[in-house]
Parts: C-alpha cells; structure tokens; sequence
C-alpha cells in the first residue's frame, strides 16, 4: 500500500510528514525501554526481515496482490514503539534505494503504514491476550487477528487522507468501500504471515517476543488418565543471559532466501491500492518517482540484463542495507538507554 507522489496534496503530505516526525520522535523515546538485552539485536534484523517480506506479493482477487504491512508482526516481536521505528526504516530504504513510495509521501505512508497499523494491531493484540488464556498458543492466536485488523484499519486511514488532501475528485464513499474490501482479503495472508512467524519464535525462544513475555505454558504429563503439570526443567542460565544468536542467524537467512528467491515468483499483479486506484481513476495525478533513475529502482540491478539475477541481487542488497541502517540505529538508542540509566545512578 505505498502511497506514490501525487496522490496527495503538499499540504495535507507536509501534515503528515509532521505527524510521522511526531510519532518517530515519540516511539525514539519509548524505545528506550523496550530495546532492552533481547529486543536490541533482533530490532534490525525484523527489518529487514520485514523488507524481505514485503516483496512477496501475494495473488487475493480479480488481478490483485496484496503484501505483508508489517506494523503488527513488528509490534508483537520487538514492541509497539520500536515496531513504529521498524516500519519507519523499511518505508525509508524503499522510497530511497528502489523508487517504492513517494518521498514526498513518506510521511503519509508512515503514518498509514506504520503508526496506524501499530497502534490498532498491538491495542487489539494486548486486548485479547489480557481476556484469553495465558498461553503461547493464546499469543499467536491473537497475533492473528490483530494482523487481520491492522490492513482494513490502514486502508480506511489512507481513505481519510485521501478525503482531505486528494489531487483527484472521485467518489470516496466507493473508494472507501474498494479500499477497506480488498485489504480485508489482503489482511488475511497478512494475519497468515505473522501468526507463523510470531509462532516459530516463540516455538524456540519465547523470552525473545515482546508481546508474549510474562506468559508460560508448562509442560503437561498425563498421569492415571490427568494431565498435571510437569517439573520445570533445570536451566542455570538466565533466560534474559541466553543469546539470541541461533534465532538472529536463522532470521537472516530466511530474510536472504525469502528477498533473494522466492521473491521471483512474486505475483506481478498491481497490489491493493494501485488497483482501486486505477479502477476509480485517482492515479491520475501520480508523479515519476525523485529516486526513478536509482541503480536499484523497481528492486532490480541496473546493468543486470537477467531478471532472477537482477531481481534477486536486489532483495539481498535490500535485505543487508536494511538490517545494517536499522540495526546501527536501533544500537544508538539502545546506547541512549544505557547513558541514560548510568546517568540515574
């Protein structure tokens, strides 16, 4: 759901650009306490992780795709503050490095991308984990449903700004309509790849996710026909001590693969808003791209003549820029923290 140039009106884009630079400064300082010891190393790996999968477009309906938003799966993993800054940095890589979302839109597509899709999703999410059962299995089922949310919740909110700042004049009450139905069908895969994701963490490091921390399920034996709870295994390492390293390197190599592989068999179908738009004529104003003559625009080499080499050189180089802008500022807020603590003492 990148939102290109034009689409929207200097004003209403300034507006907005104002409110994501508000709601990056806000989640800069709640990051602070949730980039602890186990959140920090994961923070740029689940961008880029996240970048990676936004290039599987996903086949919903009538010529559509639709791809992963991200803003849930982040908040559940890392935290709702940290999620916002995630989805600020993959939206940043692609509007500078491969022409996808307009720069003069970046603020409306962090404030829909990001910031909406955060806040509906992990509202929704701690919502349902505080009235379920305090299980794992609760976690990912809640994750599920937040994930499925957060697209239409995204859709209308673009629906909105469109309404106030459109270059275009068209019927809103049917775009609205279009928009919020398609991204439903779009928020299913959406739900599909965050509610496995999140369930393959906390399969083999639940202490790693965000939204799961403080909820165990023990392990049960069935004994005379009764399932009790089994003894605790004895581990002397501190859970917060382990390291993440194993869950680090295998979450790279699936971002590898996924951006550099499987992305070939993407579907090239236009996704969720290029397709209302063009059916309701409101991309009529849309610009050519400030970054169209990047070396890496439309996530292809320039000069790379084969289109799986090209394609996936691209993905990797996605996957490795975004992990290391997103880690390295990830890792300066963790510092921030850190001074900020020795400071108290």
């Amino acid at each position: 759901m990148h939102v290109p140039d034009g689409f929207i009106n200097a004003p209403v884009s300034v507006a907005a650009g104002v409110v994501a630079a508000g709601a990056v400064a806000v989640s800069l300082r709640g990051a602070r306490k949730e980039l602890d010891e186990r959140a920090a190393p994961l923070a740029g790996l689940v961008a880029a992780f996240i970048f990676a999968v936004q290039m599987l477009n996903f086949p919903v309906a009538a010529g559509t795709s639709g791809h992963l938003l991200g803003g849930a799966l982040a908040a559940i993993l890392v935290g709702p503050y940290t999620g916002v800054l995630v989805i600020a940095v993959v939206l940043l890589m692609q509007g500078i490095l491969f022409a996808d979302g307009g720069l003069t839109a970046l603020g409306v597509n962090i404030t829909v991308m990001g910031v909406v899709t955060v806040v509906v999703a992990y509202a929704l999410f701690r919502g349902l984990v505080l009235i379920l059962p305090r299980t794992r299995r609760s976690v990912t089922v809640a994750s599920f449903v937040a994930a499925l949310v957060s697209v239409p919740a995204s859709a209308a909110a673009f629906t909105l700004v469109y309404a106030i700042g459109g270059t275009t004049q068209v019927p809103l009450g049917k775009v609205l309509t279009a928009m919020v139905g398609v991204h439903t069908l779009i928020g299913i895969g959406e739900a599909a790849i965050t509610m496995l994701t999140v369930g393959a963490v906390i399969a083999v490091r639940p202490d790693l996710v965000y939204g799961a921390r403080g909820l165990t399920a023990p392990l049960k034996l069935r004994v005379n026909g009764e399932l009790v709870d089994a003894a605790p295994a004895r581990d002397f390492t501190p859970v917060a001590a382990r390291s993440p390293k194993k869950v680090w390197i295998g979450g790279l190599v699936a971002a590898l693969v996924l951006a550099g592989f499987v992305s070939f068999y993407a579907s090239a179908s236009p996704d969720g808003l290029e397709k209302v738009a063009a059916d309701k004529g409101f991309d009529k104003n849309v610009e050519e791209h400030a970054a169209a003559g990047s070396p890496l625009a439309d996530y292809g080499v320039e000069g790379i003549e084969a289109a799986r080499l090209s394609g996936g050189l691209a993905g990797v180089i996605g996957v490795g820029a975004t992990l290391a802008v997103g880690t390295g500022a990830f890792w300066l807020v963790r510092r921030r923290r850190t001074e900020s603590a020795g400071a108290q003492v």
